[in-house]
């Protein structure tokens, strides 16, 4: 959302500064921006006039209204930043509290259904990146914003500047994905595509990537063209290299910092989808003794 285009009241401006002051991320802060403006628009006043039943009111109408748990949380995160950092009004927010999440198995495609998808791309550029995603566990933002400089062949690492959480880190760089990379630098290079120091993989005007919902719509239709009737984002493929790694004995804690995760029970979840080894555990019914 571009809060430049309408005037700027000097409480959002407050809050803006509160934000940047504390280096929110620019998607954070507009997620809190519009958090605040949902409050607004449903209390019809400025909400720095909001007491603590308003705010119980507004949450039951979110709940009400069909809002998911997810929307919900990120909503009362922007508030609680709004009340407690901009106003210091601690009191109003100390009884609001986040609802439970259900949790959902990821989608996890076999690796034939990967070798499909990555061939159904059509045009290299797409085949590479999505070889990235599945074959380094790379997030979707973190993909598209990996530059030429980043490929290590010494090391045999891609370095992912500023992931999730702010934080850098190294990702496995294979030799098949090296191969498949180089083969798009070299048609990339000779299209005059491929800038010194530029993006891996450059949008239209060369000095910007591409975006995330690009390479959505990319997957998307591949596994249309590859007959895949799974739910498959570029996501599924970061999920289904944590579930290969897994089925192949790789310790769960390297998967932990291949993924970059913070938290060990985020990457547990894979066990869950983890189908090679379910299969290999003989159940107690099998070692029965003959009736």
């Amino acid at each position: 959302m571009d809060t430049t285009t309408r005037p700027v009241s000097p409480l959002r401006q407050r809050m803006l500064e509160d934000m940047r002051m504390r280096n929110l991320q620019p998607k954070t802060q507009d997620a809190y921006v519009r958090a605040v403006l949902k409050l607004s628009a449903y209390l019809k006043r400025s909400p720095d006039t909001a007491t603590v039943e308003d705010l119980r009111n507004f949450q039951l109408h979110l709940v009400d209204s069909g809002t998911s748990p997810i929307t919900l949380n990120a909503t009362l995160s922007g508030l609680k930043f709004f009340f407690d950092i901009t106003l210091e009004r601690y009191e109003l927010m100390a009884r609001m509290k986040p609802v439970k999440v259900p949790r959902t198995l990821p989608v996890v495609l076999s690796v034939q259904e990967v070798a499909r998808l990555i061939a159904a791309a059509g045009h290299i550029h797409y085949q590479a990146a999505m070889s990235v995603a599945y074959g380094a566990g790379l997030r979707v933002s973190e993909v598209v914003g990996l530059k030429v400089t980043d490929v290590d062949s010494q090391r045999m690492t891609l370095r992912v500047e500023q992931g999730k959480g702010s934080k850098d880190r190294y990702a496995m760089l294979s030799p098949v994905l090296l191969q498949r990379l180089r083969t798009w630098w070299r048609v990339g290079h000779a299209q005059g595509k491929m800038l010194p120091g530029g993006w891996l993989f450059p949008g239209m005007t060369l000095t910007n990537h591409w975006s995330a919902r690009q390479l959505n719509r990319a997957v998307h239709a591949a596994a249309v063209a590859a007959g895949i009737d799974k739910r498959v984002s570029p996501h599924t493929l970061r999920h289904s290299f944590a579930t290969h790694l897994l089925e192949r004995k790789v310790d769960i804690r390297v998967i932990q910092v291949l993924l970059g995760h913070k938290k060990l029970e985020t990457t547990a979840v894979y066990t869950h989808v983890a189908t090679d080894l379910l299969r290999e555990v003989i159940g107690p019914l099998d070692v029965l003794p003959p009736a």
